[in-house]
């Protein structure tokens, strides 16, 4: 369960204001189809997240060892630095409706997820954790607990919520997960 709830919680804060969610927006506003984007969202997603936790397992389970579980440790310092960096969505990322909202949704969100900060994090918890099942679980839960809303509610979410605050915090806890592993592998 911790797998689960810590690989969810890294993810919906690290997703808040990222550019897979304004592209959930953009998408949201082009087609005004929920169902068909968020279905879009999740498959997208789950292949993803699973083959980025598929490499995180993979390579802890062929370098273990106190220096490598350090440089997990150092990969989570790094990206509580990258979450406080906004994103925003790059004009030549605007979507091609051509293929319809599902299809447009997947291949864009899959495409734009690629190096993103939720896929290293997803790779990170991967190595972290070694379960690829429940790491991917937990980090689809965490897109989907963050980009549902944004596909609803669009634009009014991002006027509301404090954006800057939602980066601070998701760096703290990158940041405290960072900490952690490496005092554990320091002190265990």
């Amino acid at each position: 369960m911790d797998v689960i709830l810590t690989s969810t919680l890294v993810v919906a804060l690290a997703e808040i204001g990222d550019k897979t969610m304004l592209l959930a927006i953009v998408l949201a506003t082009r087609f005004r189809k929920p169902v068909p984007i968020i279905a879009g969202i999740f498959v997208a997603t789950i292949a993803n997240h699973a083959l980025a936790a598929l490499v995180g397992s993979t390579i802890a389970g062929l370098l273990e060892g106190a220096w490598f579980r350090y440089a997990v440790g150092i990969s989570f310092v790094a990206m509580a630095a990258w979450t406080l960096v906004p994103d925003k969505l790059d004009d030549d990322e605007e979507p091609n409706a051509r293929f319809g909202p599902f299809l447009t949704t997947t291949v864009a969100f899959f495409l734009v997820e690629m190096g993103d900060k939720t896929q290293i994090a997803t790779i990170a918890l991967g190595a972290q954790y070694q379960n690829v099942a429940l790491v991917a679980l937990g980090t689809t839960l965490g897109m989907m607990l963050a980009n549902v809303p944004a596909v609803y509610a669009g634009n009014a979410i991002v006027e509301r919520v404090p954006l800057k605050l939602v980066r601070m915090l998701a760096a703290l806890l990158f940041l405290a997960i960072g900490l952690w592993i490496i005092a554990e592998t320091f002190w265990g």
